[in-house]
């Protein structure tokens, strides 16, 4: 009994020395502030490391390295140092003992450090953690998902049962980190329906949490990207979370916000300033080409000359250490600057050549279409693009990269035909979806017309045929308007609006009764980029959207009434649908930017409708600052479009609403516009006004392109006495026009004033080309119909020509064409 008590007493004495021993161990390890420590502390105690310590030991090694900038970290020293060999040994022999949470903090560790994916260890821990799989913790769940993410096994069994358990927990996940981590991680294997019920968590986490982390809302942004899915709703409150955290971003953050919205479709010129100004006062900090290439990418665009020309100086000057992939992105902000520098296109050039052959089949497709847009013409670079286009289309069996590559084909100069492409493009024709029959059919009319074919245009002419016919099946087998619209959302181009352009419109119409508010705008938008005018579809959509007013976002709204106004078409119910959309719109306006109220502005203006709240708010001097501001960080096309609607806009008010008191402030801007028009007088309105001087009897009975108040400019001018006998414009005093192009006259409002002799009249005689109306319709556009309107309200009486009534049969001969100008002229019917 004395010798057991004394053997007893001997282990506890020497097992409370050891736990001693060890706890003091693992402070040490903890404590290190160098990786050389931790290494030290392993050197001197392999025979006593637990599993613990070794867990521990790992861990530390990466905090240490998360501490440091991304340049200064040495993940290579500490990988290839021996007694980090010594740790993972022992972590992959004591995997089996290490506690759920310690084998997915070691698998986290190690990765971090850049261990490669197939490492031995890496391989032990993923599969011990499978194991445990049920087990762990919602905090170790996320973490050992976004392990697997970082692996890059998407479509790993192992993602999907973590996918599954996030399907039975999802309720009880509070929070927004844990969620947003197992969002990215899961992604690739979820269904739709989990897809939303994923979103409409995050949206609920992130209305009940007062602060967000914007790594939290960056990586639902990646979640969407990842999915295809442009949820405005939600990208908008990520937008709110990074402009509080502005403080907090740096150059690689922002530049992955920029990239991310650029393919959501989303814009923010809020952040855009916000950006602008933390880049601008950072921009010498950024002297390695990493960093550079993403400040040249968020910052070029937006930034004023000077700024600019110090980046490309820079981007000139580093341009020999660009890596493949920023080479890409320098490029792509070029086209985007519309920076054609031959200095840096020639640098960026050169220096392709040696990246040439690393880039994948679509990366090379994105750099020919940069290399055409800049007007790229090195004679030795295009024709090894050429080849390697030519090679991946040989060896592709993806239909998507196929149709890609042979548009660019298309793009490249002196591109001749071989038969293989068009036998390529056959092949893959019964899989592809109408975005890439659209695609191939552009690229062999393209050929055909330009001669190209050598001995290929018999070919070519069956494959169209081919192309015209598996696109009428796809349509007709149509059953999910969704779907259909999903495809139609990148199609574009003459052969889809000649081939299958009326019977999408058809397809549509007989999926009609599935239109709902929730794809009201797919199909606007479809309707828009056509130019298409179909009642039934454009009085469904009206419908559907009263009666879900509620539900439409109110930005969603205002690309539904751009379609109507558009299209100067009026719904059965008209006061209805106008009067809820514009109270769902008013009641919102602090969901639009500055330069977005401009443009809903000018829509409505179109539609005739001018809400007192919306106007006051935009004719504001605040409000005009603020947009000046604004425009400064815009790209310049938007910009551009935003200035000419202010500008209708202002004309509408001042003519149609003068009760607002609103000044007409766009006199020298419309000066400038039309001082770098290059409007000259083209063929047919100077065998008009030869007619027209016949008609009333002499030259100055009629000017020819003329500006009217608030600068409309009208083809052709004259003035009726009350006996409709043409008045001479050198008895008015009033100048006539050179024939040669438009004037500006400094008089141009006082002549507009100028007292007409009592009973005369002038009239307007506009001539309407094939863009004044819709695509299936002779019914008059929102804006010709808005011109017509104000230049009534001017005092003209105003003749519209359309072009499918002088341009007809019955108008071939001049004697008929000028009768018909007579008939209207005089009125006689």
């Amino acid at each position: 009994m004395l010798c057991f008590r004394q053997v007893c007493l001997f282990t506890l004495r020497h097992y409370q020395a050891r736990t001693l021993s060890s706890d003091l161990l693992l402070s040490q390890i903890n404590s290190c502030t160098h990786e050389d420590e931790v290494f030290s502390l392993v050197g001197r105690n392999k025979a006593r490391l637990s599993e613990k310590h070794v867990g521990i030991a790992l861990n530390v090694l990466w905090q240490l390295q998360k501490k440091r900038p991304l340049l200064l970290r040495t993940s290579d020293y500490i990988r290839n140092h021996s007694q980090f060999l010594t740790l993972c040994v022992l972590a992959e022999n004591k995997v089996e003992h290490m506690e759920d949470e310690a084998i997915v903090d070691t698998l986290y560790s190690i990765l971090r450090l850049n261990v490669e994916d197939h490492d031995s260890l890496a391989e032990v821990l993923v599969t011990e953690a499978w194991k445990r799989l049920e087990r762990l913790s919602l905090p170790a769940l996320s973490k050992f998902a976004l392990c697997l993410y970082k692996q890059r096994r998407h479509f790993s069994p192992v993602i999907g049962q973590i996918a599954h358990i996030v399907d039975m927990k999802l309720d009880s996940i509070q929070d927004i980190r844990i969620l947003s981590v197992l969002m990215i991680s899961i992604s690739d294997v979820i269904s739709q329906s989990f897809r939303d019920r994923l979103l409409h968590k995050a949206e609920q986490l992130f209305e009940e949490k007062n602060e967000v982390h914007f790594n939290y809302a960056k990586r639902i942004l990646q979640f969407l990207q990842n999915v295809k899915l442009r949820y405005h709703p939600l990208v908008e409150k990520c937008n709110k979370i990074f402009l509080k955290s502005a403080a907090h971003l740096d150059i690689h953050s922002i530049s992955l916000i920029f990239g991310l919205y650029e393919q959501l479709g989303f814009d923010s010129a809020e952040f855009r300033l916000v950006a602008k100004q933390l880049l601008s006062e950072t921009i010498d900090d950024y002297y390695d080409p990493e960093t550079f290439s993403k400040l040249f990418f968020t910052l070029g665009p937006m930034s004023g000359s000077k700024v600019r020309e110090r980046l490309i100086v820079t981007a000139v000057r580093m341009a020999e250490e660009f890596s493949s992939h920023q080479v890409l992105v320098i490029l792509k902000t070029m086209q985007k600057m519309k920076c054609r520098n031959s200095h840096l296109l020639k640098k960026m050039t050169s220096v392709l050549h040696k990246h040439l052959d690393s880039y994948h089949v679509l990366q090379l497709v994105k750099l020919t279409q940069y290399l055409v847009a800049l007007r790229c013409h090195n004679l030795e670079l295009f024709p090894k693009l050429k080849m390697l286009l030519f090679g991946f289309l040989k060896s592709n069996v993806i239909p998507a990269d196929t149709a890609a590559i042979i548009r660019v084909l298309a793009m490249l100069p002196s591109f001749q035909v071989e038969e293989i492409i068009v036998n390529k493009a056959a092949a893959v024709v019964p899989q592809c979806r109408l975005h890439h029959l659209n695609c191939i059919a552009t690229a062999l009319v393209k050929w055909n017309h330009h001669d190209q074919l050598q001995n290929s245009s018999e070919l070519c002419g069956n494959l169209l045929q081919k192309l015209n016919d598996y696109g009428f099946q796809r349509l007709q087998k149509a059953d999910n308007l969704n779907l259909l619209l999903e495809e139609l959302t990148h199609v574009n181009g003459g052969w889809f609006e000649e081939v299958l352009n009326e019977e999408t419109m058809a397809m549509c119409q007989r999926l009609i009764d599935q239109i709902t508010w929730a794809n009201v705008l797919p199909l606007s938008f479809f309707l828009i980029k056509t130019n298409h005018r179909c009642p039934p579809l454009l009085d469904k959509i009206a419908s559907v959207t009263v009666e879900n007013i509620d539900k439409i976002r109110p930005f969603e709204v205002y690309f539904i009434l751009f379609l109507f106004s558009a299209l100067n078409y009026d719904p059965p119910a008209n006061e209805e649908f106008f009067e809820s959309c514009i109270q769902r719109l008013t009641s919102n306006l602090s969901f639009f930017e500055t330069h977005h109220l401009v443009l809903l502005g000018h829509v409505l203006a179109v539609a005739g409708y001018f809400p007192p709240v919306l106007i006051k708010r935009i004719f504001n001097v605040s409000f005009l600052s603020k947009l000046d501001a604004e425009l400064e960080v815009l790209p310049d096309t938007l910009k551009q479009r935003v200035r000419l609607h202010l500008m209708k806009l202002n004309r509408a008010v001042c003519l149609e609403c003068p009760e607002f008191h609103i000044p007409w402030f766009h006199e020298r801007y419309c000066q400038r516009v039309f001082c770098n028009s290059s409007s000259r007088i083209n063929p047919l309105r100077q065998h008009v006004h030869r007619m027209l001087t016949e008609i009333l009897g002499g030259s100055n009975y009629a000017r020819i392109s003329v500006l009217t108040p608030y600068y409309y400019e009208i083809d052709f001018e004259c003035i009726l006495d009350e006996n409709k006998k043409p008045l001479s414009y050198m008895a008015q005093n009033i100048p006539l026009d050179n024939v040669e192009g438009i004037h500006l006259r400094h008089d141009i409002k006082d002549e507009g004033r100028k007292a007409l002799p009592r009973g005369a009249q002038k009239i307007a005689l506009e001539f309407l080309d094939s863009k004044a109306f819709s695509k299936n319709s002779r019914h008059l556009k929102g804006e010709p119909a808005v011109k017509k309107r104000h230049l009534e309200m001017l005092g003209y009486r105003v003749i519209q020509i359309p072009h499918f009534e002088w341009n007809s049969m019955v108008l071939s001969a001049k004697g008929e064409q000028l009768e018909y100008l007579r008939k209207h002229l005089y009125g006689i019917k």
